[in-house]
Protein backbone atom coordinates (compact mmCIF):
# COMPACT_ATOMS: atom_id res chain seq x y z
CA UNK A 1 0.00 0.00 0.00
CA UNK A 2 0.96 3.49 -0.86
CA UNK A 3 2.04 5.12 2.47
CA UNK A 4 0.22 8.16 2.00
CA UNK A 5 -3.01 6.35 1.09
CA UNK A 6 -3.55 5.70 4.93
CA UNK A 7 -0.39 8.14 6.89
CA UNK A 8 0.85 6.71 10.27
CA UNK A 9 4.31 8.06 8.73
CA UNK A 10 4.51 10.30 12.17
CA UNK A 11 3.08 8.82 15.60
CA UNK A 12 0.19 11.11 15.34
CA UNK A 13 -1.13 8.59 12.82
CA UNK A 14 -3.81 10.48 11.49
CA UNK A 15 -4.68 7.90 8.68
CA UNK A 16 -5.19 10.70 6.33
CA UNK A 17 -5.30 10.03 2.50
CA UNK A 18 -2.75 12.33 1.40
CA UNK A 19 -2.18 11.13 -2.01
CA UNK A 20 -5.32 12.20 -3.34
CA UNK A 21 -4.74 15.66 -1.41
CA UNK A 22 -5.78 15.31 2.00
CA UNK A 23 -3.84 17.11 4.44
CA UNK A 24 -2.39 15.24 7.58
CA UNK A 25 -1.72 16.37 10.88
CA UNK A 26 1.99 17.98 9.33
CA UNK A 27 -0.25 19.97 7.14
CA UNK A 28 0.97 18.40 4.14
CA UNK A 29 -0.46 16.03 1.16
CA UNK A 30 1.97 13.92 -0.18
CA UNK A 31 3.68 16.63 -2.64
CA UNK A 32 6.80 17.55 -1.40
CA UNK A 33 6.74 21.63 0.04
CA UNK A 34 10.01 23.17 0.37
CA UNK A 35 10.83 26.68 1.79
CA UNK A 36 14.93 26.67 1.58
CA UNK A 37 17.40 24.71 -0.12
CA UNK A 38 20.92 26.16 0.89
CA UNK A 39 23.77 25.92 3.01
CA UNK A 40 23.53 26.81 6.41
CA UNK A 41 26.38 27.98 9.03
CA UNK A 42 24.73 27.41 12.39
CA UNK A 43 24.18 24.07 12.76
CA UNK A 44 26.81 22.22 15.20
CA UNK A 45 30.62 22.45 14.05
CA UNK A 46 31.15 19.22 13.30
CA UNK A 47 27.84 19.49 10.72
CA UNK A 48 28.30 22.94 9.36
CA UNK A 49 32.38 22.94 9.23
CA UNK A 50 33.27 26.08 7.15
CA UNK A 51 31.80 25.60 4.12
CA UNK A 52 28.36 24.79 5.72
CA UNK A 53 25.53 22.19 5.74
CA UNK A 54 23.55 21.58 3.00
CA UNK A 55 20.29 22.46 4.30
CA UNK A 56 16.61 21.58 2.79
CA UNK A 57 13.63 23.22 4.84
CA UNK A 58 10.92 21.09 4.56
CA UNK A 59 7.24 22.57 4.87
CA UNK A 60 4.36 21.63 7.44
CA UNK A 61 5.81 19.48 10.66
CA UNK A 62 3.91 16.79 12.83
CA UNK A 63 4.80 18.05 16.45
CA UNK A 64 3.54 21.35 16.50
CA UNK A 65 4.79 22.81 19.21
CA UNK A 66 3.83 26.27 20.58
CA UNK A 67 6.69 27.85 20.66
CA UNK A 68 8.00 27.11 17.00
CA UNK A 69 10.79 29.42 16.33
CA UNK A 70 10.22 28.43 12.35
CA UNK A 71 6.30 28.79 12.28
CA UNK A 72 5.98 30.00 8.25
CA UNK A 73 7.34 26.80 7.54
CA UNK A 74 5.74 24.34 10.14
CA UNK A 75 2.33 25.73 9.08
CA UNK A 76 2.57 24.72 5.16
CA UNK A 77 2.66 28.91 4.78
CA UNK A 78 6.06 28.93 2.97
CA UNK A 79 7.08 26.78 0.35
CA UNK A 80 6.94 25.82 -3.08
CA UNK A 81 5.61 22.40 -4.28
CA UNK A 82 8.67 20.36 -6.07
CA UNK A 83 8.30 16.91 -7.69
CA UNK A 84 10.55 14.50 -6.11
CA UNK A 85 12.83 14.71 -9.14
CA UNK A 86 13.65 18.13 -8.44
CA UNK A 87 14.94 17.09 -4.79
CA UNK A 88 17.24 15.02 -6.21
CA UNK A 89 18.67 17.63 -8.25
CA UNK A 90 18.59 20.17 -5.25
CA UNK A 91 21.10 17.18 -3.51
CA UNK A 92 23.47 17.53 -6.90
CA UNK A 93 24.04 21.56 -6.44
CA UNK A 94 24.22 22.16 -3.09
CA UNK A 95 27.32 19.05 -2.82
CA UNK A 96 28.30 21.66 -6.12
CA UNK A 97 27.62 24.94 -3.65
CA UNK A 98 30.46 23.00 -1.62
CA UNK A 99 28.38 21.91 1.37
CA UNK A 100 29.31 19.46 3.78
CA UNK A 101 26.16 17.04 3.81
CA UNK A 102 22.55 17.22 2.87
CA UNK A 103 20.85 18.24 5.83
CA UNK A 104 17.20 17.19 5.94
CA UNK A 105 15.22 19.48 8.41
CA UNK A 106 11.83 18.07 9.15
CA UNK A 107 11.25 15.41 6.52
CA UNK A 108 9.44 12.98 8.48
CA UNK A 109 6.04 13.08 6.77
CA UNK A 110 7.63 13.13 3.40
CA UNK A 111 9.82 10.20 4.14
CA UNK A 112 9.16 7.42 1.69
CA UNK A 113 9.37 10.27 -1.25
CA UNK A 114 12.82 11.49 0.30
CA UNK A 115 14.34 7.65 0.58
CA UNK A 116 13.40 6.73 -2.99
CA UNK A 117 15.05 10.09 -3.91
CA UNK A 118 18.52 9.69 -2.05
CA UNK A 119 18.78 5.65 -3.32
CA UNK A 120 18.40 8.04 -6.97
CA UNK A 121 21.40 10.06 -6.13
CA UNK A 122 23.39 7.41 -4.48
CA UNK A 123 22.74 5.83 -7.98
CA UNK A 124 24.27 8.15 -9.67
CA UNK A 125 27.52 8.40 -7.51
CA UNK A 126 26.16 10.76 -4.92
CA UNK A 127 28.75 10.14 -1.81
CA UNK A 128 27.84 13.25 0.55
CA UNK A 129 26.36 12.44 3.71
CA UNK A 130 22.39 12.62 4.79
CA UNK A 131 21.67 14.14 7.49
CA UNK A 132 18.44 13.78 9.14
CA UNK A 133 17.54 16.83 11.30
CA UNK A 134 14.56 15.69 13.72
CA UNK A 135 12.39 16.59 16.59
CA UNK A 136 12.56 13.07 17.97
CA UNK A 137 9.26 11.91 17.05
CA UNK A 138 10.04 9.26 14.94
CA UNK A 139 8.18 5.63 14.52
CA UNK A 140 10.59 2.46 14.64
CA UNK A 141 8.95 2.13 10.59
CA UNK A 142 9.89 5.42 9.54
CA UNK A 143 12.94 5.00 10.84
CA UNK A 144 13.60 1.20 8.92
CA UNK A 145 12.48 3.33 5.79
CA UNK A 146 15.75 5.13 6.44
CA UNK A 147 18.19 2.20 7.52
CA UNK A 148 20.96 2.20 5.42
CA UNK A 149 20.48 5.38 3.59
CA UNK A 150 20.82 8.36 6.58
CA UNK A 151 24.85 8.51 7.63
CA UNK A 152 23.68 11.19 10.45
CA UNK A 153 21.02 11.84 12.93
CA UNK A 154 20.60 15.21 14.58
CA UNK A 155 17.97 14.95 16.25
CA UNK A 156 16.21 16.37 19.56
CA UNK A 157 15.31 15.32 23.18
CA UNK A 158 12.96 17.78 24.48
CA UNK A 159 10.43 16.36 26.74
CA UNK A 160 11.25 13.91 29.66
CA UNK A 161 8.25 14.10 31.41
CA UNK A 162 5.00 13.49 29.55
CA UNK A 163 2.84 16.43 30.87
CA UNK A 164 5.20 18.72 29.45
CA UNK A 165 5.35 17.32 26.26
CA UNK A 166 1.23 17.58 26.27
CA UNK A 167 1.67 21.02 27.11
CA UNK A 168 4.31 22.30 24.81
CA UNK A 169 3.66 20.18 21.65
CA UNK A 170 0.24 18.06 22.28
CA UNK A 171 2.64 14.61 22.46
CA UNK A 172 2.16 13.07 25.96
CA UNK A 173 3.72 10.21 24.05
CA UNK A 174 6.73 12.43 23.08
CA UNK A 175 9.27 11.08 26.07
CA UNK A 176 8.67 7.53 25.15
CA UNK A 177 8.54 7.50 21.10
CA UNK A 178 11.63 9.55 21.73
CA UNK A 179 13.39 7.54 23.78
CA UNK A 180 12.87 4.33 21.28
CA UNK A 181 13.45 6.19 18.47
CA UNK A 182 17.24 7.59 19.89
CA UNK A 183 17.27 4.10 20.24
CA UNK A 184 17.10 3.31 16.81
CA UNK A 185 18.90 5.87 15.68
CA UNK A 186 22.29 5.13 17.34
CA UNK A 187 22.06 1.55 16.42
CA UNK A 188 21.59 2.51 12.96
CA UNK A 189 24.40 5.16 12.50
CA UNK A 190 26.75 2.89 14.86
CA UNK A 191 29.63 5.18 17.11
CA UNK A 192 30.34 8.73 15.20
CA UNK A 193 33.05 8.94 12.87
CA UNK A 194 34.67 12.25 12.20
CA UNK A 195 37.10 13.30 9.01
CA UNK A 196 40.54 14.29 9.14
CA UNK A 197 38.58 18.36 9.49
CA UNK A 198 36.95 17.38 12.20
CA UNK A 199 33.42 16.95 9.88
CA UNK A 200 30.88 14.33 11.29
CA UNK A 201 30.86 11.74 8.30
CA UNK A 202 28.59 9.00 10.82
CA UNK A 203 26.69 8.73 14.22
CA UNK A 204 24.26 10.22 16.35
CA UNK A 205 24.30 14.01 17.66
CA UNK A 206 21.27 14.79 20.39
CA UNK A 207 20.43 18.06 20.84
CA UNK A 208 19.03 19.67 24.21
CA UNK A 209 16.73 22.77 23.77
CA UNK A 210 16.45 24.07 27.04
CA UNK A 211 13.28 25.98 27.60
CA UNK A 212 12.63 28.76 29.99
CA UNK A 213 11.63 27.31 33.41
CA UNK A 214 12.55 23.61 31.87
CA UNK A 215 16.07 23.12 33.79
CA UNK A 216 14.81 20.24 35.47
CA UNK A 217 13.35 18.46 32.28
CA UNK A 218 16.71 18.99 30.61
CA UNK A 219 18.84 17.69 33.25
CA UNK A 220 16.64 14.95 32.97
CA UNK A 221 17.59 14.40 29.53
CA UNK A 222 21.57 14.59 30.39
CA UNK A 223 20.90 12.02 33.11
CA UNK A 224 19.16 9.64 30.03
CA UNK A 225 21.95 10.05 27.47
CA UNK A 226 25.08 9.50 30.38
CA UNK A 227 23.39 6.19 31.30
CA UNK A 228 22.40 4.66 28.05
CA UNK A 229 24.75 6.46 25.12
CA UNK A 230 27.65 7.83 27.29
CA UNK A 231 30.44 8.05 24.45
CA UNK A 232 28.41 6.85 21.95
CA UNK A 233 26.66 10.47 20.95
CA UNK A 234 27.63 13.95 21.02
CA UNK A 235 25.28 16.06 22.94
CA UNK A 236 24.22 19.67 22.01
CA UNK A 237 23.40 22.31 24.94
CA UNK A 238 21.39 24.69 22.99
CA UNK A 239 20.51 28.38 25.02
CA UNK A 240 18.87 29.62 21.32
CA UNK A 241 14.89 29.87 22.65
CA UNK A 242 13.96 33.08 21.29
CA UNK A 243 10.21 33.88 22.32
CA UNK A 244 7.70 34.16 19.92
CA UNK A 245 4.73 36.79 20.24
CA UNK A 246 1.89 36.33 22.37
CA UNK A 247 3.78 33.22 23.90
CA UNK A 248 2.54 32.91 27.54
CA UNK A 249 5.30 32.75 30.72
CA UNK A 250 7.75 31.68 30.88
CA UNK A 251 7.82 30.96 27.45
CA UNK A 252 7.95 34.92 27.18
CA UNK A 253 10.90 35.23 27.98
CA UNK A 254 14.90 34.22 26.80
CA UNK A 255 16.73 31.07 28.85
CA UNK A 256 18.73 33.12 31.66
CA UNK A 257 22.41 33.22 31.53
CA UNK A 258 22.20 31.44 35.05
CA UNK A 259 19.60 28.43 33.98
CA UNK A 260 21.91 27.73 30.82
CA UNK A 261 25.31 27.82 32.95
CA UNK A 262 23.47 25.74 35.44
CA UNK A 263 23.05 22.89 32.86
CA UNK A 264 26.34 22.67 31.42
CA UNK A 265 27.76 22.63 34.65
CA UNK A 266 25.44 19.67 35.34
CA UNK A 267 26.70 18.31 32.05
CA UNK A 268 30.54 18.22 33.49
CA UNK A 269 29.52 16.91 37.12
CA UNK A 270 27.87 14.37 34.79
CA UNK A 271 31.34 13.16 32.60
CA UNK A 272 29.96 14.46 29.47
CA UNK A 273 32.94 14.97 27.51
CA UNK A 274 31.48 14.48 23.55
CA UNK A 275 29.14 17.74 24.30
CA UNK A 276 28.56 21.18 22.65
CA UNK A 277 27.83 24.47 23.81
CA UNK A 278 26.27 27.50 22.72
CA UNK A 279 26.67 31.61 22.89
CA UNK A 280 24.27 33.35 24.37
CA UNK A 281 24.26 35.29 20.81
CA UNK A 282 22.57 32.21 18.99
CA UNK A 283 18.91 33.24 20.94
CA UNK A 284 18.66 35.92 18.14
CA UNK A 285 15.70 35.64 15.16
CA UNK A 286 18.91 36.35 13.37
CA UNK A 287 19.74 32.96 12.97
CA UNK A 288 16.34 32.16 12.12
CA UNK A 289 17.13 31.52 7.77
CA UNK A 290 14.24 33.00 5.41
CA UNK A 291 12.00 31.18 3.81
CA UNK A 292 11.92 32.62 0.68
CA UNK A 293 11.92 29.53 -1.77
CA UNK A 294 15.98 30.19 -2.10
CA UNK A 295 17.39 27.21 -4.25
CA UNK A 296 14.36 25.49 -4.46
CA UNK A 297 13.17 25.75 -8.11
CA UNK A 298 15.92 26.22 -10.56
CA UNK A 299 15.12 30.03 -11.12
CA UNK A 300 15.96 30.76 -7.79
CA UNK A 301 18.91 28.01 -7.41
Amino acid sequence: MNPYEVCTLCPRACRVNRQTGGKGRCGMTAEIRLARAARHHWEEPCISGTAGSGAVFFAGCPLGCVYCQNRAISSGEAGAIIPPARLTEIFWELKEQGAHNINLVTATHFAPTVAACIRAARAEGFDLPFVWNTSGYETPETLALLSGLIDIYLTDLRYMRAETARLYSGAADYPAVAKEALRHMVADTGPCAFDDAGILRRGTVVRILLLPGCLAEAKLALVHLNKHYRGKVWVSLMQQYTPMPGMPAPLDRRVTPEEYASLVRFAKELGLTNAYTQEREAATESFIPPFDETGVRKEHS
